[in-house]
């Protein structure tokens, strides 16, 4: 009896420690994380620390230490991110968090090479998600190497996939790609299409053509595709610079693009808008009651 008292107390005991052990480490870990000096300070003890509660860390906790390693331990944390990516039971929202760090790490990590190829395989898997997230953390500035297999994502068989090597081309800022990128948004699928219509600011030196992709889609026969394109198109370029078209987007069937062009006409100008006044109040009888409030502002304005 007494020998079974003894079995009983030594494994609680050890299950005691356990559960104090871990708490040390929680405690230690949102202390780094709240002290970014306390980090740098102590950051050879950090950084494995760190990377050990990843194993046992909630959901938010474990968010928190992806972005401050991604930040300070580039080199450290570059394969245990690599690891999330291809652990199908970690949560999504986690493997898309690694994916993305990794992306960004890439270009100052000293040996690039051998995480590269293992994405590079990893595009080819029958798993969709590890397509999706392989194909995001493949996408930095001037991954090339990348460029072919990322443009053969764009026909894959997921339209996840497809929208995520649209992003991951677009991250290369590669204006040579913008070409490739144009031609699926002919012929692509409508979720590819947009995908890539939200993409297109990114290619800074070619903006004049960006714009006038945005404006030809304006006249597409897709309202949603209509929409994105004049809101997207208002990120490339001043209001007052297409104040014309504003006013032909006043008589759009769609009711978010008359009332999208209504608040993109409040940003300029009054005496830019007086030209516009009767047209303007005509809007205050348009049937959807965003598009009336909307001209109501600029009415008042007036």
């Amino acid at each position: 009896m007494l020998q079974g008292w003894v079995i009983y107390l030594t494994m609680n005991k050890s299950k005691v420690i356990h559960l104090e052990s871990k708490e040390r480490l929680f405690e230690k870990v949102r202390a780094y994380i709240e002290s970014i000096e306390l980090f740098l300070e102590e950051s050879d003890k950090a950084i494995p620390l760190l990377l050990k509660a990843l194993k046992y860390t909630d959901h938010q906790l474990k968010h928190e230490i992806i972005i401050l390693l991604g930040n300070f331990a580039k080199q450290e944390v570059a394969w245990p991110l690599y690891q999330m990516i291809i652990d199908s039971g970690e949560d999504e929202e986690i493997r898309h968090l690694a994916s993305i760090e990794l992306s960004v790490i890439f270009p100052f990590l000293e040996e690039p090479q051998p995480l590269i190829d293992h994405l590079l395989e990893d595009l080819k898997s029958p798993d969709p998600e590890l397509r999706v997230h392989a194909a995001f953390a493949l996408g930095w500035e001037l991954n090339t190497q990348a460029a072919i297999p990322l443009v053969e994502l764009l026909y894959d068989a997921d339209i996840r996939v497809q929208q995520t090597a649209v992003n991951a081309l677009s991250n290369m800022r590669d204006d040579r790609i913008l070409t490739l990128l144009l031609e699926r948004l002919e012929h692509g699928p409508l979720e590819q299409k947009r995908s890539i219509l939200f993409n297109l600011w990114r290619f800074y030196s070619k903006q004049k053509e960006v714009v006038s992709v945005y404006l030809r889609y304006l006249s597409h026969e897709n309202a949603d595709l209509r929409f994105d394109a004049l809101v997207l198109l208002g990120s490339v370029t001043e209001t007052k610079e297409y104040i014309q078209t504003c006013r032909k987007c006043l008589g759009d069937k769609d009711p978010r693009i008359r009332a999208f062009a209504l608040k993109q006409l409040n940003e300029v100008s009054r005496e830019d808008l007086l030209g516009l006044k009767q047209e303007i109040r005509d809007m205050l009888l348009d049937p959807n009651m965003e598009v009336k409030q909307a001209a109501l502002r600029i009415v008042r304005k007036l």
